[in-house]
């Protein structure tokens, strides 16, 4: 998967649309291969663009969990240590 991809459910406020769209961007760009495609492809790239952003905002309101919301501050936080550990 993706490293820029980050997970967007169950935290406290929900997903923007921008957030959703910028994971939407993210996932076309993998699949296809490219980040900006010719201007023949560039129809069909911001068309598949909005489909996964609509497929993944219908995603996210349907998800059901029993867990509480993460905090996306106390979320931060912990990837930063991460990264710090990890990089150094």
């Amino acid at each position: 998967m993706c490293r820029n991809i980050k997970v967007l459910a169950n935290f406290d406020p929900p997903a923007t649309e921008e957030e959703i769209h910028a994971s939407a961007l993210q996932f076309v760009r993998k699949l296809s291969g490219t980040t900006k495609p010719s201007k023949a492809n560039q129809e069909a790239f911001d068309t598949a663009v909005q489909q996964v952003s609509a497929a993944a905002a219908e995603l996210l309101e349907q998800l059901v969990t029993t867990s509480a919301p993460k905090n996306r501050e106390v979320e931060a936080l912990k990837a930063r240590a991460r990264n710090k550990k990890r990089f150094g």
